[in-house]
């Protein structure tokens, strides 16, 4: 299915889901753990011909970020962009892929669900080669890279095995730091480096709980009007030692 619509976009219609992300939903907000990571992703969004990208990586790596983040490229350059997480469509992702069609670049985000189901490989084949013919960017993501996702069709491994294999790391404490820091910046935070080093020994390290709870701490830092030092961390998440 194409992305839902929210209200009047700058050609009369709507504006699609990668713009009604949050703010951290974008490549300047992302801190990669290797530096080749965002340039064929930027090149995929700029133009219309490029390499298609296939991203990889364990949960929490980052691969919605960077999905949404490409559509969102895709949209400033003015080009017209979907993004579809696979496992919403599972078992009538034919319906859902059709709608796509008038799109530039679509994103399709969790081919994990798929794999295995043999009427949504042929479906996603399907799509592949028109999307393909018709000159549209596409950007799969999976926590697997192709030779080891469970696919019944070989030919759709040999399909996806042609892309662009961007594979995500985990981030080590020094780039999970910089997340904290980076998000907190760009929503007028204060975030001194002790308060930091006390938060990331006492919660969960993945980018998705990290950034589920500097939301929770920028709600009450507002209401508070307080930085986020140690001690307020400590009144806001019930004194964790």
């Amino acid at each position: 299915m194409s992305p839902r619509r929210d209200g009047p976009g700058r050609d009369g219609g709507q504006l699609p889901l990668a713009l009604r992300c949050p703010p951290d939903q974008r490549f300047e907000a992302f801190v990669p753990a290797s530096e080749a990571v965002l340039p064929p992703l930027r090149a995929l969004a700029a133009a219309a011909g490029g390499d298609w990208c296939y991203l990889s990586g364990a949960a929490g790596t980052g691969k919605t970020h960077l999905a949404l983040a490409t559509c969102a490229t895709a949209e400033v350059h003015g080009r017209r962009a979907a993004y579809l997480p696979l496992a919403s469509a599972a078992g009538r992702l034919h319906e859902a892929l059709q709608s796509l069609h008038d799109y530039d670049l679509i994103a399709l985000d969790g081919l994990d669900a798929v794999a295995g189901h043999r009427d949504d490989e042929l479906a996603l084949f399907d799509f592949h080669n028109r999307a393909h013919d018709a000159d549209k960017a596409v950007l799969y993501a999976a926590r697997a890279l192709p030779a080891d996702l469970p696919l019944t069709l070989p030919d759709l491994r040999s399909r996806l095995s042609q892309c662009v294999r961007i594979v995500l790391a985990p981030l080590d404490d020094a780039g999970r730091r910089e997340v904290l820091r980076v998000r907190a910046q760009r929503r007028g935070l204060m975030f001194d480096d002790a308060a930091i080093d006390w938060l990331l020994k006492r919660v969960d390290r993945d980018l998705v709980s990290l950034t589920a709870l500097l939301d929770r701490l920028d709600r009450a830092s507002l209401a508070a009007q307080r930085r986020l030092t140690v001690p307020f961390l400590r009144q806001v998440l019930g004194g964790r030692e």
